[in-house]
């Protein structure tokens, strides 16, 4: 096991018709960090798009991942990258939208419940571990009456647009921390005031 790899996983659904929406907000970081890391998204054997780099020489590997799945079956697709690279759980980050945060708010966690979030639940359950570290990223709550799932599964509204590219490229900032200096240096610098 290469001791300097990391597995980040941006969760989402597939395909162009999801790619803005508010769920895909995980697979939006993985897509800044491979453009950082100038690597490229190839079709991989765990129904998953893999891009590799490493953060500079010497520096920690990052093994970004979409899995090519829709979100709520996201667990398969991790399980089997995890063994691919012969990682352990505590190796892997997952980038995901939280409804419980409001919009454009970051928390770093480390284990925990899947609060309601079917990714997260589904990983868990294909893992058999809750040990893993989650990139929180606040969406906010459905206005009115509006269903949490047609609201997670609409883009971003014109004025969160504007701001969202601060969010991402402040959750790349911290998983970059993440992979170099641990996760108690990337809380103290990108936790989201609660």
């Amino acid at each position: 096991m290469d001791t300097n790899l990391w597995l980040v996983v941006g969760l989402g659904n597939p395909g162009p018709d999801y790619a803005g929406n508010r769920h895909n907000v995980g697979q939006m970081v993985a897509a800044q960090l491979a453009d950082r890391l100038a690597a490229n998204f190839k079709r991989h054997k765990t129904a998953a798009l893999v891009a590799e780099g490493r953060l500079a020489p010497g520096q920690p590997k990052l093994v970004l991942a979409k899995p090519t799945t829709f979100m709520n079956v996201s667990g398969g697709p991790v399980a089997a990258l995890l063994r691919f690279y012969s990682l352990p759980v505590s190796r892997l980050i997952v980038v995901h939208d939280d409804l419980d945060l409001p919009f454009d708010t970051l928390k770093i966690k480390v284990a925990g419940g899947h609060g309601g979030h079917n990714g997260l639940r589904d990983i868990i359950a294909a893992t058999g571990s809750n040990d893993f570290i989650r990139i929180r990223l606040g969406i906010g709550r459905p206005p009115g009456r509006q269903n949490a799932a047609d609201f997670v599964l609409h883009d971003f509204a014109a004025a969160e647009r504007n701001v969202l590219p601060n969010l991402i490229a402040d959750a790349s900032d911290a998983i970059e921390l993440i992979a170099t200096d641990g996760v108690v240096a990337a809380q103290q610098k990108f936790h989201s005031p609660s």
